[in-house]
């Protein structure tokens, strides 16, 4: 079968997340669980929210989390797939829409709840009437409008656009008021942090009835509905809150989840929400982990190499395989290695490829994808190695002096603690964690660890 090159280089792209609900899409999903978990025949981590999810009648609330680009928002796509074929109404929130990761509140995130559930609850034809609910957003509105110039004129729009009444009505693009509501809201408040504040001057002492009305008026009537319907129940997946950040005023991660933490176990449906990583280096873990009943989940990256240092054969073959499903979709797992001479001059050139990476998905994908901006396949091993070097020059430039002697450290000892550890090693996606029958254990980025400053030490 003959690869076509601009279709590959398409499936390519690094900025291209997966989702499992395109059919598209499907082919290039491959299941890494063999090179993640501690030992063979162990299941996914994904597996462990589908099954405390499918197995309890009462909602449920847990965390994951991962490093930056090791496919987290991919495998969560997979489980909002798993989840829907098993019955489910799943609402995947991307929270970056709505939210400022600079500045979150409490409220804020139960609005991005609120609003994207309602939004994803008009395209199935469900439409609720929460009056209270609305008195509440016009009410806000109101409040605003009369004390904070939200967009740069002397007068507002009053009524909240999209709430003429406290009537359910549907937009033309199947939004319901609530949704429409908040989303103007959210539109008018992102970049105006005076205006932020005061809404939560307004909210946050109300968040206990926030709570009350969106489970009164929006998850129990939607849950009932969906049940008549046939759905087993309904799933909220908040996808991108591990991308707060923490500012001068406050530590956002341990606000949201520690803090407040509580306030996110009172919504009435099955919630799954990722957390920033930091949150398992700090001291707030044995706090997150009693207000959740458990550790956030954290998705390692696929091993190539063992601790020791020998290759890991079943994470290089997958990493061949997400490859080769990229280049021939159409085609069986079983039948696709007989074409990888249509990618590379020589299988060699591959398993560099696959090594470097670090096992790290989205490293792989952006090595791979500067190699065929240079060149048509077959990929040859010198582009690779020129791909390769401006990465690592990359990297070697942002370490600073004091850096090297914690990433040596890594080197020797296979471990990263504390806060420092991860700000500095973890997050700059100098240092990969992974996790074998030991435990987890963590090591140098492949392409860092071949610069200059440790073949010297």
């Amino acid at each position: 079968m003959p690869l076509d090159p601009n279709q590959f280089f398409k499936a390519c792209n690094p900025s291209k997340p997966l989702i499992l609900a395109n059919e598209g899409d499907r082919p290039y999903y491959i299941n890494f669980t063999q090179a993640r978990t501690s030992r063979p025949g162990s299941v996914s981590l994904m597996d462990e929210l589908y099954r405390t999810i499918t197995r309890n009648d009462d909602p449920t609330h847990q965390l994951f989390t991962g490093h930056i680009g090791c496919g987290k928002s991919t495998e969560l796509r997979k489980l909002q797939y798993d989840l829907e074929q098993a019955g489910f109404h799943v609402v995947y929130l991307d929270s970056t829409e709505d939210l400022v990761m600079t500045d979150v509140d409490i409220s804020d995130l139960l609005l991005t709840v609120a609003r994207q559930i309602s939004k994803s609850l008009a395209t199935a034809d469900i439409h609720l009437d929460p009056q209270g609910f609305q008195n509440l957003l016009q009410k806000t509105w109101t409040l605003l409008n009369s004390d904070v110039d939200l967009s740069g004129s002397a007068t507002l729009p009053t009524p909240l656009p999209g709430i003429g009444s406290v009537t359910a009505s549907v937009g033309p693009t199947g939004e319901t008021s609530i949704d429409l509501g908040i989303a103007k809201l959210s539109a008018r408040l992102k970049n105006n942090p005076s205006a932020r504040a005061r809404l939560r001057q307004h909210l946050e002492p109300q968040t206990d009835n926030l709570l009350e009305l969106i489970n009164q008026e929006l998850l129990a009537p939607a849950t009932q509905a969906l049940q008549a319907r046939g759905y087993k129940g309904l799933v909220a997946i908040v996808d991108s809150l591990d991308r707060l950040e923490n500012t001068q005023e406050r530590n956002q991660a341990e606000y949201i989840f520690v803090t407040r933490g509580e306030k996110l176990r009172q919504l009435n449906c099955h919630m799954v929400y990722t957390t920033p990583l930091v949150l398992c280096f700090s001291n707030s873990i044995a706090p997150l982990s009693d207000r959740f009943g458990g550790v956030p989940k954290v998705l390692p990256m696929a091993r190539v190499q063992n601790r020791d240092g020998i290759h890991h054969s079943d994470g290089i073959d997958l990493l061949k395989q997400l490859i080769l499903a990229r280049a021939f979709p159409k085609l069986s797992p079983a039948e696709r290695p007989e074409y990888l001479s249509e990618i590379f001059d020589h299988p060699e050139t591959c398993d560099r490829l696959c090594l470097v990476s670090g096992g790290h998905i989205r490293n792989l994908l952006v090595l791979l994808y500067g190699c065929l901006q240079k060149q048509d396949p077959p990929l040859d091993r010198d582009t690779l190695e020129d791909v390769i070097s401006v990465q690592r020059d990359a990297l070697v430039r942002a370490i600073q002096a004091q850096e090297w002697e914690l990433l040596n450290q890594v080197k020797a000892q296979k471990a990263v603690v504390g806060e420092e550890g991860y700000h500095t090693l973890l997050r700059s996606l100098f240092v990969f964690e992974y996790r074998d029958e030991k435990g987890t254990w963590f090591g140098l980025n492949p392409i860092l660890a071949e610069a200059q400053q440790f073949a010297a030490s």
